[in-house]
């Protein structure tokens, strides 16, 4: 009974930023639950890149290019692929930029607007296009890829640009969640501490800021995408059927201290 409700066969699902990280890490989860995925990345050689290392796992995944900011093209593509499988049942908002080390003070607006464009806004435009949909079928899981930064503040990066947009990110869950609870469709986020992926490669040269962050976290390491991956996946299925506005954080208890 359980397992079962893991199964995802007959599942349609979309990946925003499903390439690398931990979006491909969600594309196999769901792929290896009997869904079929599709990864709609901004980065064509990334998307396509993610989908070659899919075959090679046994996967057969669809791809399309998007630009999340781009609401007109949300719209379309989301338009685009229920036309083609019927059904989309499964979206995965995990496109996202974080653009760290910049003091408040030293932010431009270009700098600013581009994390909310992609963090916030994109999401919001993927969420309201597929949603749409979902509530016709009065079925669906979203999951959105927040952070424990839009828990906390960290250090000793300063980054409130991208605090701010994974907070917003937060409370928009809540309120989608709530306000689709008795229309089936259920939306719930994950907020996933340092993750060994390219996002975070930089601080790997700065010594003092990549202990700080081990030091801060009680398992003291990284997590892997793997581990968000599982997450999302329980999210995404019925096994997490009563869950709808949840934030589960997932950082190795870095919130704890």
């Amino acid at each position: 009974m359980y397992l079962k409700k893991m199964n995802l066969n007959g599942k349609n699902a979309v990946v925003t930023g499903g390439g690398r990280g931990i979006g491909l890490s969600c594309v196999e989860a769901l792929s290896e639950a009997g869904a079929n995925v599709i990864i709609a990345d901004f980065d064509e050689k990334s998307a396509h890149a993610g989908q070659q290392i899919m075959l090679s796992k046994g996967y057969k995944i669809d791809t399309e290019i998007l630009d999340v900011t781009n609401s007109k093209q949300v719209t379309s593509t989301a338009e685009k692929l229920i036309d083609k499988f019927g059904h989309i049942d499964i979206l995965i908002n995990n496109a996202g930029i974080a653009r760290s080390e910049t003091p408040a003070e030293k932010v431009s607006d270009e700098h600013w607007l581009n994390v909310i464009d992609v963090n916030l806004n994109g999401l919001f435009w993927c969420c309201r296009a597929f949603g749409k949909f979902m509530l016709e079928n009065k079925s669906g899981s979203i999951v959105n890829i927040g952070s424990m930064s839009g828990i906390i503040v960290n250090k000793p990066q300063e980054q409130a640009y991208y605090n701010a947009s994974k907070a917003a990110v937060h409370h928009l869950t809540k309120s989608l969640g709530a306000e689709w609870a008795t229309r089936g469709v259920r939306v719930n986020a994950v907020a996933p501490t340092y993750i060994n992926t390219p996002l975070t490669a930089f601080a790997k040269s700065n010594e003092k800021m990549f202990n700080t962050w081990l030091e801060m976290t009680p398992m003291g390491r990284l997590g892997e995408p793997d581990e968000i991956a599982s997450v999302v996946l329980f999210l995404a299925s019925d096994a997490s059927s009563l869950l709808t506005g949840s934030i589960i954080v997932a950082d190795g208890g870095y919130t704890c201290w």
